[in-house]
C-alpha cells in the first residue's frame, strides 16, 4: 500500500516540477501562441475598472480539472 502511495507522490512531484519549469520559462520568454487560449475561455470573468481588476477563471478551471482528472486516471491505470 505504501509503495503505491509513494509512486503516486513521485508522479505528482514530477508533474509539479515540469509545471514549475514551464511557468518560469513562459515568464521569461512570453506565452507561446498555442497557450494563449488559457485564461481567455468563455466563463472566465474579467472586470477591469480604473483602479480595480478582478479575474475569476471558471472556464479555465473546468478545462484544467478535466485534464488533470484524465491524467490521474491514466496514472491510476498504469500503476494498478
Amino acid at each position: 500500500m505504501f509503495t503505491e502511495i509513494g509512486k503516486l507522490l513521485v508522479v505528482i512531484g514530477i508533474i509539479a516540477v515540469v509545471a514549475g519549469v514551464l511557468l518560469i520559462t513562459f515568464q521569461k520568454t512570453g506565452t507561446p501562441v498555442y497557450m494563449r487560449w488559457l485564461g481567455n475561455l468563455p466563463f472566465d470573468i474579467k472586470i477591469v475598472r480604473d483602479n480595480f481588476k478582478f479575474y475569476f477563471p471558471i472556464g479555465t478551471s473546468i478545462v484544467l480539472s478535466f485534464i488533470l482528472s484524465f491524467l490521474l486516471y491514466l496514472v491510476n491505470k498504469i500503476f494498478r
